[in-house]
């Protein structure tokens, strides 16, 4: 019989950072769709998921019932500062989400992604050269993290910025994504949401005085039904775009790298057969999702599995979780296969109205770096262990020793 404590989604379990998989396992066996102690409900079987994505469901904090969850969502905005929280595209329903898409995509076209591939080949070969002077390196400073953040910053059309800084203020904004369980990562997030949208007002102002081909100036100019973005949705799409252009791809290149040096097999199948790389994306996306979970709130009571969830009750959806359920993947959806057929089912860009926009991108830059980095170099290897970002949901590595020589 299971014990009680490990039947409750616990993130602060000891060893949940290396491998929150084992626990999600004994969460769809037995108590998939999770009432929690602390206010909220957690999914965590494929279908359930899946259905729950699709269900036009609320993602606005407002429609939050009374109670912790709520007050630590308002303690994440800062006074006389609507910052980017709860104004993007990802945090609003219909018809305001559906403008603002419409207003992006414009903008942000399987055509403007798939211009920029010579780019993104070309930042990773110059990466490679620099990890091949070295001999040995870190793969999320050398090559996770600053190839997802130039091209979207070159897509933006970004000026030079303090790339340190914004690297450290986007880390702590995406926190938001997860339950804030203490006020000082509260007040943390807040204080990150402010200078960074500030930071990207500033950006703005001098965009419209200095009009270019890129991705701000167009989203400067977007118009959908005569219909613009207003100056705070404005900042709050550009930052959204600018940190999800970024944090997930370094996650989704970082543990899928991780992933292939851990099953040797795939590594040499990917080698032997480079045909196979755009289904291995998929693969590496189900196997170790670059984000872990996503929300939703319910507006009404909603059934599921046989449970009546309330109204204006918060719902994770944990799409790692559902991406390696036996009950949709196979017995062996614990296990890194390449050619596995159902890969592309995976649900880490989400469903329903809000798939992630950015998904084609994020998919070609995962292709590039991991299929040039495995050809370039035959003797690839860890060079210590791997140090995670103690992140719930955008989990993946911090630090990522790795050698491209024999040792």
């Amino acid at each position: 019989m299971t014990n009680t404590d490990e039947l409750l989604f616990n993130p602060f379990q000891p060893g949940f950072f290396e491998d929150p998989y084992a626990q999600y396992k004994v969460l769809r066996d037995e108590d998939p769709v999770q009432s929690h102690p602390l206010g909220f409900w957690f999914v965590s079987r494929y279908e359930d998921v899946s259905a729950l994505l699709r269900a036009g469901l609320s993602v606005e904090v407002r429609n939050l019932a009374a109670g912790p969850l709520l007050d630590q969502q308002a303690a994440l905005t800062t006074d006389g500062d609507p910052g980017a929280l709860n104004l993007s595209m990802l945090d609003r329903d219909p018809p305001d989400h559906t403008r603002l898409r419409s207003l992006v995509t414009k903008v942000f076209t399987r055509r403007a992604v798939a211009a920029l591939e010579p780019q993104i080949v070309s930042l990773v070969d110059a990466a490679l050269a620099r990890m091949a002077e070295k001999g040995t390196s870190d793969l999320v400073e050398e090559l996770a993290f600053p190839l997802p953040f130039a091209v979207i910053s070159t897509m933006l059309g970004m000026p030079p910025t303090d790339h340190a800084r914004i690297r450290e203020l986007s880390g702590t904004l995406v926190r938001s994504l997860e339950i804030v369980a203490d006020e000082e990562t509260a007040q943390a997030i807040a204080s990150a949401d402010a200078e960074l949208s500030a930071i990207t007002r500033s950006v703005i102002d001098w965009k419209r005085d200095h009009p270019a081909d890129d991705l701000l100036t167009a989203l400067i100019a977007a118009e959908h039904d005569g219909q613009v973005l207003d100056g705070d949705e404005l900042v709050a799409q550009v930052v959204l775009l600018y940190v999800a252009g970024h944090e997930t791809t370094v996650n989704l290149i970082a543990n899928g790298v991780n992933a292939l040096l851990r099953n040797p097999d795939q590594l040499a199948l990917l080698r032997s057969q480079p045909e196979l790389a755009a289904n291995a994306v998929e693969e590496f996306l189900r196997y170790d999702s670059p984000v872990q979970q996503t929300r939703r709130i319910t507006t009404s009571p909603y059934s599921l599995a046989g449970k009546e969830i309330p109204a204006g009750t918060f719902v994770l959806a944990c799409l790692a979780s559902a991406n390696r359920d036996e009950r949709f993947f196979g017995a062996d959806a614990s296990r890194l296969r390449l050619d596995r057929p159902e890969a592309r089912h995976q649900v880490s860009f989400g469903a329903g109205p809000h798939h992630c926009l950015g998904a084609a991108l994020a998919r070609l830059e995962g292709q590039v770096a991991i299929s040039r980095l495995v050809e370039r170099f035959p003797d690839l290897g860890f060079a210590g262990e791997v140090e995670w970002n103690g992140r719930i949901n955008l989990r993946g590595p911090a630090k990522f020793p790795v050698t491209v020589q024999a040792g």
